[in-house]
């Protein structure tokens, strides 16, 4: 492998590492937010009296079911997100292992030579 080929091949793995460290950050907010939203679930489903929700920076009384189904809804777009990120994060993973093994192979060889 000629020595402009292994830097364009170095720099491409450093932008993968940088492409999986900003979706492990993305992959660690939104499980938190899911179990932020699973721990809401929780509470409203126990909760006998007054139902409070956030919207937009304003705290307002709803039922207990509009506030159920507008967690659950927010849940699952939160699982779906986790889920496609996670998908990503998984094919970047094989994606900087293999260019990272091609890497060590091409200093090996040119060592070698």
């Amino acid at each position: 492998m000629e020595r402009a080929e292994l830097e364009k091949l170095t720099r491409d793995y450093q932008l993968i590492q940088e492409q999986l460290q900003a979706l492990a950050l993305q992959k660690e907010q939104f499980t938190i937010q899911k179990e932020e939203n699973k721990e809401a679930l929780s509470e409203i489903e126990k909760s006998s009296g007054k139902v409070f929700i956030s919207m937009g920076g304003v705290i307002v009384e709803t039922t207990k079911g509009e506030a159920l189904a507008k967690l659950k809804e927010k849940q699952e777009s939160t699982e779906m997100r986790l889920s496609i990120i996670s998908k990503q994060f998984d094919e970047f993973s094989k994606k900087e292992k293999s260019m990272r093994e091609n890497i060590t192979s091409a200093l090996k060889t040119e060592k070698g030579q």
